[in-house]
């Protein structure tokens, strides 16, 4: 850090640089001309195997108009937002000139205060990046614009190239877009809001922008715009361009119209676009700005693989044409009675493939398209309650870190839990868990069956709730939710920490599970998922963006994740997720389901291969609100809107034609974990006196799963000492052989949340690795 002597030299240096040579540069520099700025050039995207995806995206929507044309009203809301002093000022800011100076000489940000004179310059500029040199030429074009342009003409220049969002440059091309009329029959009351969008349309469209930041929900834009849309309406009556009177009419906020597909960007093209472009967006430095896609001129290469993108399509929209039927009499018959009616309107489905080990996505489900007005992203949005998927992260932390009365000793998935409904439930420190009426919290199960203590394993396989939910209270939910970000989840997607934390309260996108699912194919082996490999600028490399370096962490121990795997496996052969044995080859998967007393609000299935991961969703919700439905009665009276039945069955389709003749890898033998000693919880019965014998002591974990596995990494072996008595097949019962276990025929069904789950709020998904 230079010491404010050194700083106040070089500034000092910089001024009289600056004095030196601003005749010359202000000698060399011309005025804009609006009409060359901002041309529309066309982006070009590309599948995995360099074929031509789409052109498009890129289409900038700009018709310049004169000054006359442009209301009055959108001059003052302009002035009152952006530069109350534009009518009288040289057209630059001499303290925000200091500062921008004063920051290049210390080594900070190069930006600084902009009057609208200024941010015209800016506008027309094709060269966008925030250099040193480019700040100055935009300084003494300023200069020469504000002595030598009317400010009619540079109002008129200003408001032709701005860029209001939605692929819309310009007062006309805003207000067709927003209001669907000319600009000159704009009303002062949606003036101010056009006005209020240049503040930042991602974050000021009401609409939202969850895409690029989760934080740009609808909600939270509408609150954001319609505080300043009121606070630009006050400023025009303080500085004198609006009367009170005429202030007191504008009381409701003028709500846009929707948004429009663009050209080209139909079934799930527009779904691929925006998640590359998203991704290019979070992942160039310095960032490639949606503003600057929407003007165009790249050459984008993706890792969509065009086959598979076309079979999940397929695989999606044949199965709900054969289930989903609006208008066929599927009626709710849920206990919610504000929801009575067609239970298979508002059905929205998402998908993701990624590739384990890589990260690459090769395929996703977005929803119906664009272009049939479904611009929300199902595949790269957070939002959706993922229930019972979630579990397996559970297991893998206490296999990981044991449990409060384990002494640091892993579980196992033999380690017995009680199962049955409606059990108590202690926190962490062995207190009783209570509801906020402070009554004895009670957790309850799809069914009443009287489980008893079962295996942990039998509990996957069953998706019962109530031993995960007690299991994560012992091992501790800040390890259960560190388990679940090293795998790949994001945390902005985890929700609060309470006692259905273990059963799946949390929002991940589906790109996200099936990446963190790939976590477990692979050994416990986490690659970040990505969908751009190189993006050019007019055919050169762009500087910005650099092409994916796939690194890998070794977020779980190896021995955990395949004994996790193996868990997996045994849902898919035992339990919940039976649809998917229609695979045909070696496959681990778990069903989700999230409930409420009114009805399902989430169904999910995730499994992989070793070759492919990938996570299916269904959901219904409120366009408008952007809340969850309740899917009783969705797909007809007898339908189980289970993550076991439509979403496992449009995984199963999809996977056949992704997999096609590729070989049958298998998965890894797990290991023993810890020392092969199984640790039942707490209270649980002793099969056998072997159990009563303390076992060796090892200290606990005292940190989260290491980038690489510990050089002392445990082999696990099936335990022999904790089974119950085998009455069918052949050989000890164990998660090995489960066959040889006395069980109750499992359901087809997974078993549900007893909390209300918060409504979908889209959040983002950092662009294809945003949430």
């Amino acid at each position: 850090m230079p010491s404010w002597r050194q700083v106040s030299a070089v500034f000092v240096g910089f001024v009289g640089t600056l004095v030196g040579v601003a005749g010359i540069a202000y000698a060399m520099v011309s005025v804009p001309d609006e009409n060359k700025a901002a041309q529309a050039q066309n982006n070009v995207y590309y599948w995995a195997d360099g074929s031509r995806m789409v052109t498009g995206g890129g289409s900038v929507n700009r018709q310049n108009i004169p000054y006359e044309k442009i209301p009055k009203a959108m001059r003052y809301a302009v002035i009152s937002a952006e530069n109350k002093s534009f009518e009288t000022d040289k057209g630059v800011d001499p303290m925000g000139i200091a500062r921008a100076l004063f920051n290049m000489a210390k080594g900070g940000e190069t930006q600084g205060g902009s009057t609208i004179t200024q941010q015209y310059v800016k506008n027309t500029m094709l060269d966008q990046s925030q250099t040193i040199s480019r700040k100055f030429k935009e300084l003494f074009i300023s200069i020469k614009v504000g002595e030598k342009v009317s400010k009619n003409d540079i109002m008129a220049g200003y408001l032709n190239t701005s860029y209001f969002g939605r692929g819309a440059y310009g007062i006309q091309a805003a207000a067709q877009t927003y209001y669907g009329v000319d600009a000159e029959k704009l009303n002062p009351s949606q003036c101010a809001m056009l006005a209020a969008l240049l503040k930042g349309p991602t974050y000021y469209d009401p609409i939202g922008n969850t895409s690029i930041d989760s934080s740009a929900t609808p909600e939270a834009n509408t609150a954001r715009a319609t505080s300043r849309w009121s606070s630009i309406l006050d400023n025009e009556v303080r500085f004198g361009h609006m009367s009170a009177a005429e202030r007191a009419t504008y009381k409701v906020f003028p709500n846009p119209q929707g948004q429009k597909a663009q050209a080209g960007m139909n079934g799930q093209i527009g779904y691929l676009v925006d998640t590359a472009n998203n991704y290019i967006i979070q992942h160039s430095n310095p960032k490639i700005t949606k503003e600057e896609l929407e003007r165009g001129g790249y050459q984008i290469y993706t890792t969509f693989d065009k086959a598979k993108v076309a079979a999940l399509q397929k695989a999606v929209e044949t199965v709900r044409a054969q289930k989903i039927k609006p208008g066929a009499g599927h009626m709710y018959t849920g206990s919610e009675h504000e929801f009575d009616g067609d239970a298979d309107t508002n059905v929205q489905f998402g998908a993701a493939s990624v590739v384990p080990g890589d990260g690459k996505i090769v395929a996703i489900y977005g929803g119906a398209g664009m272009d049939k007005g479904e611009f929300n992203n199902n595949a790269d949005t957070q939002g959706v309650p993922v229930g019972s998927t979630f579990k397996p992260f559970v297991l893998a932390a206490a296999m990981t870190y044991g449990t409060n009365y384990s002494d640091g000793k892993p579980l196992t998935p033999d380690s017995k839990y009680n199962a049955d409904d409606l059990i108590e439930i202690r926190d962490h420190n062995g207190d009783l868990v209570e509801n906020k009426d402070h009554s004895i919290f009670r957790q309850k199960n799809e069914s009443s069956t009287k489980w008893g203590y079962v295996t942990l394993n039998k509990a996957m396989e069953q998706s019962i709730n109530s031993p995960f939910v007690q299991l994560g209270e012992d091992v501790g939910l800040d390890k259960v939710e560190d388990t679940a970000i090293g795998a790949g989840l994001l945390k902005g997607s985890m929700s609060e920490k309470v006692a259905s934390f273990s059963i799946g309260t949390s929002t991940p996108s589906a790109i996200r599970m099936a990446d963190a699912y790939g976590t477990f194919a692979k050994s416990g082996v986490e690659v970040e998922p990505y969908s751009v490999t190189k993006v050019l600028h007019n055919g050169d490399d762009s500087s910005a963006f650099k092409k994916p370096q796939v690194t890998t962490k070794q977020a779980l121990e190896p021995d955990v994740a395949n004994t996790v795997t193996k868990v997996l496996q045994n849902v898919v052969k035992n339990g919940t997720g039976k649809k998917a044995l229609a695979l045909g080859r070696t496959v681990a998967g778990k069903t989700g389901t999230t409930d409420t007393p009114g009805g399902t609000r989430s169904a999910w299935f995730v499994g992989y291969t070793q070759q492919l991961s990938t996570s299916v969703v269904m959901f219904r919700q409120d366009s408008k609100a952007m809340k969850l439905l309740p899917m009783s009665g969705t797909g007809g009276p007898t339908s189980t809107t289970h993550g076991g039945d439509i979403p496992a069955t449009m995984w199963t389709d999809y996977m056949k034609a992704a997999l096609g003749n590729a070989p049958d890898l298998g998965f890894p033998d797990p290991g023993k974990i810890g020392d092969g000693k199984t640790i039942n919880e707490k209270g649980a019965p002793s099969p056998t006196p072997s159990m009563t014998t303390p076992p060796p002591t090892t200290a606990p974990p005292t940190t989260g799963p290491t980038d690489t596995p510990p050089v002392n990494t445990p082999t696990w072996t099936p335990p022999t000492n904790t089974s119950p008595t085998p009455t069918q097949g052949g050989g000890k019962c164990s998660v090995f052989n489960p066959s040889a276990c006395n069980t109750p025929t499992p359901t087809d069904t997974p078993t549900a949340t007893d909390t209300t789950q918060p409504g979908r709020s889209t959040g983002g998904t950092n662009g294809g690795t945003k949430g």
